[in-house]
């Protein structure tokens, strides 16, 4: 009796939460090891399956790395980064475009489908309007060129509004389109936060390999629960927030500014992660509000 008695004290808990979020648009950037994990991938994914049975409409921005630096070495390709970018030279651009379309998304819609959902691919060149990127070294002057790497100029919300209408959950691909007509590779994270920022999203959430943001990047025990937008330049001046949690946090503060309510960083490693920050009192990640 007791442990009935706890099952219903959880769904009481969850009950202000699900009232809350139904009908909101909710983002989420699913990559890194959780996607290397099957237990992880799958329960990622049935919580996803859970937030649309719910009334929520969330939408799925993949990554796909480790797959795409494991088909170019099979191809014969060195994967290269700079900066933490792909290298995406012509015959890269090829590999990445064929694990993320035909691999990973597939696998990621079947999935769903498995847990009772409904779930489609959106090509992301049919949300996504690029610039090629480059940049240059600010010590040395140097123009970095990435090659087929996009930084997204627009964004179309409207093949995902559609898939919204018809009850199915979005699976996005990051790739974008540039005005040559090319498949451009694009940061999934970056892409993730446009996609928020085109709705615009209630959450974004970003699935990564740490508890959330820490205060000393080597203790688990010093979780930040909570970063307020003005707080982010201190804490980058610190290096608090460094390396891989850089493009996330300010793809939160340009996510937060252009409309989107809350970010949340979140363990992809802890099961039913998703569901534990979205649906109960205390969260477990860091959430960045304005």
């Amino acid at each position: 009796m007791n442990t009935l008695i706890g099952k219903a004290a959880v769904l009481i808990e969850a009950l202000p939460y699900i009232q809350r979020f139904r009908g909101a648009y909710i983002t989420v950037k699913f990559g890194g090891s959780a996607m290397e994990s099957k237990l992880q991938h799958d329960g990622i994914l049935q919580d996803i399956t859970f937030m649309e049975c719910v009334g929520m409409l969330p939408v799925i921005i993949h990554g796909g790395g480790k797959a795409i630096s494991q088909r170019m070495r099979e191809a014969g390709l060195t994967p290269g980064f700079v900066r933490g970018l792909r290298v995406t030279d012509g015959a890269a651009i090829k590999v990445v475009e064929s694990v993320l379309s035909r691999e990973i998304n597939p696998e990621i819609v079947a999935t769903i489908k498995r847990f009772g959902g409904c779930a489609e691919m959106v090509d992301g060149r049919d949300l996504f309007r690029v610039d090629r990127l480059e940049e240059h070294d600010q010590a040395t002057g140097e123009s970095l060129n990435w090659g087929y790497v996009g930084k997204i100029r627009e964004t179309c919300a409207e093949a995902i509004l559609k898939r919204f209408e018809r009850g199915v959950i979005p699976v996005v691909t990051p790739l974008g389109l540039g005005a040559d007509g090319a498949t451009y590779n694009l940061n999934a994270d970056a892409a993730a936060a446009a996609v928020a920022r085109a709705l615009p999203a209630r959450k974004l959430a970003f699935l990564s390999d740490v508890p959330g943001l820490l205060s000393d990047p080597g203790n688990a025990d010093t979780l930040i629960s909570t970063v307020r937008v003005g707080e982010v330049d201190d804490l980058i001046e610190r290096a608090v927030i460094a390396g891989g949690m850089l493009p996330k946090m300010r793809s939160a503060v340009d996510a937060i500014a252009d409309g989107v309510a809350k970010v949340h960083l979140i363990d992809g490693r802890v099961t039913h992660s998703l569901l534990l920050e979205i649906f109960t009192d205390k969260g477990i990640g860091t959430e960045i509000t304005a």
